[in-house]
């Protein structure tokens, strides 16, 4: 069985597989080596005495400042992997507290017959499991809890109603029904058949004795942060590099990798044949002003749809984007790099998206909003009529009793509102989705900070988490790379969670970031109109994408949990260019129907 489950995830790890099989417990490991790339650095890894067993997934990335608090160790390996071993010997589970990094890892106790697992602070990488009288199942991948042929191949109802509001599916659930996802910032304990969950780190209550009075300082000690985020992140014994799209973000990771590096730094970028989409000439000025070795492919959109069968083939968890990383990914790879670095995160934590703005906005009316419910009422009414994402949104922000995040990030962000999931489905409706419900349970604590920040928590806890990190990893490791993402350092996430509106909020896109790095962006990218390359779905999926959509509709309606009429309806107009049926809501059931094919979930 356990080389069954380790052999389906080879691609996460092509460069060594290893196993410890004593008794009652099996544990499989597949490398991807980075650090110490010698055989005697392979897992599974026992500690000196032989007592513990270590299998690890990710990057320590201050192992070596542990390492010299533990210098008493007899170290055999110059890599993070012992010094998490050196650490648990001395502080048990408290030394997930003392990792900086991007990981998942389980111990197993020779002598007290206990599991430990723990996932990182910002739940870069992934933990699935499974639990029943006999076995305890775990995994990076649901795909390899699937191959030991224990688990039924049954699909999780409560996922469905997850992955129709965002297009994934959040903690505590997975897809497939009994496979749980252990929640970031945790660690598990699983002894005599129990399983122990604590929480070590949660971002509703990071507050820091900074002060924030003088704005320069704020900026000084960002920037130090952003510095020592990237270094952190450069410790690598391979090729590593960087995306750059010639964006701020990008180009504000590459700016501090050059910096901190004495040898050029390898920069990717994907350009379009589209000149109207093409943004690799920005990137060209930021590769020539850091002096970057920089590679740009040009593709077109036949390249993406080419590629998109293998983009599926290698979902671990059905979503409704990730196909981009994927192809990007692959390119790097074929560059040569397993490494590289990434500016994902940046919107999240410097106010880039459109609804930040849009929550100040709706938050002013906070000392009126409950007086406000008869008006709020008749204009819900108002826009009941039509069927469309915008109006469903409006009734529904019409319709709440506060104006709290918890009431207005599941409506900004959903894919399908309620109404649509309950003209879809058959009996998948819960009370609140999982995000929901974690905002509302931590909406004590979130007030408690500025507003722009209760955006970015709630950005954490729902989108962030659950697609954009999700599809980062399970689509660069399907091609055996490693995203690390500096704006995800858990330091400097819990600082700037804590910088007051008056400061944080944009004069112009991200203006704190680019301010905090002084003159290192040129202003060509600073005040660009941001471009961004639209993947022509709503063509694609009416012609070169027809049939492979329509089966998987078909198919997808013979679902016990579906409405046909609904389904096949709402295509129809689609086909017929009825402008309120977009594209990405049928998308989401085609991606979910051919993930449940290809996996054989009933």
């Amino acid at each position: 069985m356990i080389h069954c489950i380790t052999d389906a995830m080879s691609h996460r790890g092509p460069d060594a597989n290893g196993f410890y099989v004593e008794g009652e417990v099996a544990l499989g490991h597949r490398r991807l080596s980075i650090i110490d790339l010698s055989n005697i650095a392979n897992q599974p890894m026992s500690d000196a005495s032989g007592r513990y067993w270590l299998i690890f997934n990710g990057e320590i990335y201050n192992f070596k400042e542990i390492k010299k608090e533990l210098s008493d160790y007899p170290y055999q390996t110059q890599g993070d992997s012992e010094v998490i071993l050196a650490a648990y010997s001395k502080w048990g589970g408290d030394c997930v507290k003392k990792f900086t990094g991007m990981f998942t890892f389980a111990i197993w106790d020779v002598k007290d017959k206990e599991l430990f697992i723990a996932r990182d602070r910002m739940g870069v990488k992934p933990l699935y499991f499974f639990i029943n009288d006999e076995y305890f199942l775990f995994a990076s991948e649901i795909r390899a809890l699937l191959k030991s042929e224990i688990i039924p191949n049954k699909v999780e109802t409560k996922a469905i109603h997850e992955y129709f509001h965002y297009q994934s599916v959040s903690y505590p659930y997975s897809i497939i029904k009994g496979i749980m996802q252990l929640e970031a910032g945790c660690y598990m304990i699983v002894r005599n058949g129990k399983t122990e969950t604590r929480k070590y780190w949660d971002i509703t209550k990071c507050k820091s004795n900074f002060d924030f009075s003088d704005k320069k300082k704020v900026q000084q000690h960002l920037r130090q942060l952003l510095q020592q985020s990237v270094q952190r992140r450069l410790v690598s014994d391979v090729p590593l590099g960087a995306f750059l799209s010639g964006g701020i973000d990008s180009s504000a990771i590459v700016g501090l990798m050059a910096e901190a590096s004495s040898l050029p730094v390898n920069t990717f970028t994907i350009g379009f044949e589209e000149k109207e989409y093409d943004e690799s000439r920005y990137a060209d000025i930021i590769a020539k002003k850091f002096n970057t070795h920089h590679t740009s492919i040009t593709l077109s959109p036949q390249n993406f749809l080419e590629e998109l069968p293998h983009a599926l083939d290698n979902m671990d968890t059905p979503s409704g984007d990730g196909v981009n990383t994927y192809v990007v990914s692959k390119q790097i790879k074929a560059s040569g790099l397993t490494v590289a670095l990434s500016g994902v995160g940046g919107d999240e934590l410097f106010a880039g998206y459109p609804f930040f703005n849009r929550y100040l906005q709706l938050r002013k009316w906070r000392s009126g909003w409950k007086t406000s419910r008869a008006i709020r009422s008749l204009a819900a009414q108002f826009v009941a009529g039509n069927e469309s994402v915008q109006r469903d949104r409006l009734k529904q922000i019409f319709k709440a009793d506060t104006c709290s995040i918890a009431e207005f990030y599941p409506v900004f962000r959903q894919i399908l509102s309620p109404s649509m999931i309950d003209k879809a489905a058959v009996d998948i409706m819960e009370e609140k989705t999982a995000v929901e419900e974690k905002l509302y349970d931590q909406q004590e604590s979130i007030e408690h900070y500025p507003l722009l920040s209760q955006v970015s928590i709630a950005e954490y806890l729902g989108y962030t988490q659950h697609t954009l990190l999700k599809d980062t990893d399970q689509m660069s490791m399907a091609v055996s790379l490693e995203v690390r993402e500096p704006f995800f350092d858990h330091d400097l996430v819990e600082y700037v969670l804590n910088i007051p509106d008056t400061i944080k909020k944009p004069t112009y896109p991200k203006s704190l970031l680019v301010e905090s790095l002084g003159n290192l962006l040129p202003r060509e990218i600073v005040h660009r109109k941001k471009q961004g390359f639209l993947f022509p779905w709503n063509v694609w999926m009416k012609n070169e994408l027809r049939s492979f959509c329509d089966q998987r509709l078909n198919n997808f309606c013979q679902r016990s949990f579906i409405r046909p009429d609904a389904i096949m309806s709402s295509w129809k107009r689609f086909l017929n260019g009825d402008q309120s049926v977009r594209w990405m809501e049928l998308w989401l059931f085609v991606i979910l129907e051919y993930w449940l094919e290809k996996n054989n979930v009933d």
